[in-house]
């Protein structure tokens, strides 16, 4: 944990560990109750990024909850409601919000969405909360432990590579069109470098896997800050390792970065590191990509 970390008001984070709780179990409540249900699903940028109503009722109750906890405070979210304004001065809260990380599963009844919300201060995270609404399960961390269903999460040590389960998105349907046959090449190696590579099809909740210690390993590419910021924070948190990737964008903080790698304790599997290189040479022409 670096030194700015280590001096933000640790209470504080409990306190927006427990407001960021308090709203995700209100909006659980409302994708228990709607899933598997007839929803209308819209298409945002392809036929593959879908959101719907839910979508957007979530955030609303989230958005709601969150500011009548921390007036001072101010909502990223992926979804835009009215009352998501503005930007507050240095040093308030920032909540970062997917209200449905995984609305593709949500649609289509798979059983694998979450409710991901991350507090930062001044850019820096400080407390996170993912929901599965449908298994119940809680993961919370603030700035001094990571919990599942309020049990301190022990660190574990994690197997090698050859045995080791790694969940990732990648390659989607828009990678495959930016990486072409590259995006392929590096699935390929995975399957035979790996034990097992499952696509889930939530970055949040797979970090959320990653946490728990029932996921080794994960990474992804193009990804958005709200998909990965409270898991990013849960991660390290329960003692394993997050990383940005930045493609040269050197002001960017780990979990606003484009792309990731998240590992459990004591992993290190060089098959995501030669993958990070390769799509950072392919994306920028070239360069180095600090790992």
């Amino acid at each position: 944990m670096n030194e700015q970390l280590a001096n933000c008001d640790n209470p504080r984070a409990e306190e927006l560990r427990l407001a960021a709780l308090a709203a995700a179990r209100s909006a659980a409540q409302l994708l228990r109750s709607t899933f598997r249900t007839p929803v209308n699903a819209e298409h945002k940028t392809n036929t593959h990024d879908l959101v719907t109503d839910i979508d957007r009722r979530s955030q609303q109750i989230i958005t709601e909850s969150l500011l009548a906890s921390v007036p001072d405070s101010w909502v990223l979210g992926e979804e835009k409601i009215s009352t998501q304004q503005g930007q507050a001065a240095p040093g308030a809260v920032q909540w970062i919000v997917d209200p449905i990380d995984g609305t593709s599963n949500f649609v289509h009844g798979v059983a694998f969405f979450c409710i991901s919300i991350a507090a930062a201060i001044d850019g820096h995270l400080v407390a996170a909360v993912i929901i599965d609404p449908i298994s119940g399960d809680e993961f919370t961390a603030n700035l001094q432990r990571a919990l599942l269903n309020d049990v301190l999460l022990h660190p574990q040590s994690r197997p090698e590579q050859s045995r080791a389960n790694l969940m990732t998105d990648y390659p989607g349907a828009e990678s495959l069109k930016q990486d072409g046959d590259l995006a392929l090449q590096l699935f390929g190696q995975w399957i035979e470098d790996f034990a097992t590579v499952r696509r889930k099809v939530s970055a949040a909740l797979a970090l959320a896997h990653v946490a728990a210690g029932w996921c080794d390993a994960t990474i992804g590419f193009d990804t958005k800050v709200w998909d990965v910021a409270a898991g990013a924070h849960l991660v390290r948190m329960a003692h394993g390792s997050f990383r940005g990737l930045s493609y040269g964008n050197s002001q960017l903080a780990d979990h606003e970065c484009p792309g990731f790698i998240a590992q459990g304790p004591g992993a290190d599997y060089p098959s995501l590191d030669s993958a990070a290189r390769q799509i950072h040479e392919l994306r920028t022409g070239g360069g180095t990509q600090e790992i």
